[in-house]
């Protein structure tokens, strides 16, 4: 099923790469594709995904292969997350609710951000796709209150606290250009970052005590603090480190999501974001035994290249790439999939980067500006 309109103009999901460099201005580029620091942690989410490798089963019936499941218990066309990204707006004027409108379009579950420009009525407007409201705490137990009601009140599936931004981390791509974020700046970030920095696992306690909605922590990197959000009936464990970009020189979420499974042992589900590029990642992780995996670079190439067409194209070329890697991996559906499809501690064959995946991507292209 093709719906993007954009089947002629774009092939390869690289080139989606390209054109959102071209449009985008030169800081805001580099918002989208850098880091922290040394950027060692981004470079270790590809690493730790180029690192599994998979096995694959032959002499197999797989002549009808279905890409489909299922996410909090409703349908997906795939099991990918449109992950929370911040100022969305930069990339498209309409921000989530033409990321919204893309994953209604094409039937994928999407994370909004709260730091967006749109109501939650109005991107829940946009899709009848799962939602899951982000929620970076900006304020006391009446600010977590209002965010929870009011998603609950849109319709939202699933309500989401960032745990990993305690403090603001030293993105250098920024601070070398002494630029700050219009929307970081707009909503005072800095002055009211000390809420997040308190917000503890009492706080946790007292959300899950209050609500029934299903509640995901995102940015949880040990199987402790999973085996503690688990203790706490949290539904949803996200390994993430934010895509590299809060504390440097961790280790890549394809690494750390093995004991975190472990430790949740099947009490919780499991989304794993961290440089998912490729329809074999997407395979790996769930062949892992986590739910989705989350994109967000990925998905914000397509938005800065055509918008929600963008996005649609992109995921179409996303699902062709994953039903051909199902196929050759010897399996119909998602569900066939467990960690006997994978062998760990594969040796890397390129250096990881942020681009690492896309080797067509000429990185002395003028056009193209480098990684």
């Amino acid at each position: 099923m093709k719906n993007s309109g954009l089947e002629s103009e774009f092939l390869t999901i690289h080139e989606f790469i390209k054109a959102a460099k071209m449009n985008l201005a030169p800081n805001i580029w580099d918002y989208l594709i850098g880091g922290t620091e040394s950027e060692t942690t981004l470079a270790r989410n590809r690493a730790a995904l180029d690192q599994i490798a998979l096995r694959p089963r032959v002499l197999r019936d797989v002549s009808n292969i279905a890409p489909d499941d299922t996410f909090l218990g409703k349908p997906v066309r795939l099991p990918v997350l449109l992950a929370p990204v911040g100022g969305l707006e930069q990339f498209d004027p309409a921000g989530a609710a033409a990321v919204a409108e893309a994953a209604g379009r094409f039937g994928v579950p999407m994370m909004m951000s709260s730091v967006t420009q749109q109501t939650l009525a109005d991107v829940r407007s946009k899709t009848a796709a799962p939602l899951i409201y982000q929620l970076y705490v900006r304020g006391d137990d009446a600010f977590v209150d209002a965010h929870a009601d009011e998603a609950i009140g849109a319709g939202f599936d699933a309500f989401c606290v960032t745990v990993d931004t305690q403090r603001y981390s030293r993105r250098e791509r920024d601070i070398a250009k002494r630029f700050i974020k219009p929307w970081r700046a707009a909503t005072n970030a800095t002055e009211a970052g000390h809420y997040q920095a308190a917000f503890s696992w009492k706080d946790v306690a007292r959300f899950k005590s209050k609500y029934d909605i299903p509640f995901v922590l995102k940015g949880i990197g040990t199987a402790e603090d999973a085996r503690i959000a688990g203790e706490h009936g949290v539904e949803v464990i996200y390994c993430s480190n934010h895509g590299g970009r809060q504390l440097d020189h961790g280790r890549g979420s394809a690494d750390v999501v093995l004991d975190i499974l472990e430790a949740v042992d099947g009490k919780a589900d499991v989304i794993l974001d961290g440089s998912v590029s490729r329809g074999t990642d997407v395979v790996k992780v769930r062949a892992l035994g986590c739910i989705a995996a989350g994109i967000g670079r990925l998905y914000c190439y397509g938005l800065a290249a055509r918008g929600p067409d963008g996005i649609v194209r992109l995921l179409e070329i996303l699902e062709d790439e994953i039903t051909n890697d199902l196929g050759l991996a010897g399996v119909t559906r998602f569900e066939q999939l467990d960690q006997s499809y994978l062998h760990f501690g594969a040796p890397l064959v390129t250096r990881p980067h942020v681009h690492s995946a896309f080797p067509l991507l000429n990185l002395d292209d003028p056009g193209y500006g480098g990684r």
